[in-house]
């Protein structure tokens, strides 16, 4: 059974959509660790390292989510676990701006994958799929 952390991150206390994630991820049969809100970089680093998981996916809705992941493959290279897959999604910039310029960061911070506002995790799901080789 595959592993993936869930969390959001930042000073963000958006925590609806995280169970959602959580309920629809145990239910397609992934083991979900769910760090929960006002997460820190480190608590996804550390929670992906203690239960040894496949994949991190970090939540943002309060639009800080660009200043919130800067650094974090980083981090997770400095930790031992710098080939993980890390999806990012929600309101992740401020403001309205273009999403492929958005994605175009994200992914140069070393996330393997950036959803727009709005998207439903069922809709991430074949992307999770092929990223953890299923």
């Amino acid at each position: 059974m595959k592993t993936i952390v869930i969390g959001v991150i930042g000073a963000d206390v958006h925590a609806v959509g995280n169970k959602i994630i959580e309920y629809v991820l145990k239910n397609e049969g992934y083991n979900v660790v769910n760090i929960g809100v006002l997460s820190s970089q480190e608590d996804f680093i550390n929670a992906a390292i203690e239960t040894n998981a496949d994949m991190i996916l970090v939540s943002s809705l309060y639009g800080h989510g660009e200043i919130d992941c800067q650094g974090m493959r980083e981090k997770c290279i400095e930790a031992g676990i710098g080939d993980i897959p890390m999806f990012v999604g929600g309101n992740i910039v401020v403001g309205k701006q273009n999403f492929e310029e958005v994605e175009k960061r994200f992914l140069k911070m070393g996330f393997n994958k950036a959803y727009p506002p709005g998207t439903p995790i069922e809709k991430t799901l074949p992307d999770i799929k092929k990223i953890l080789g299923e």
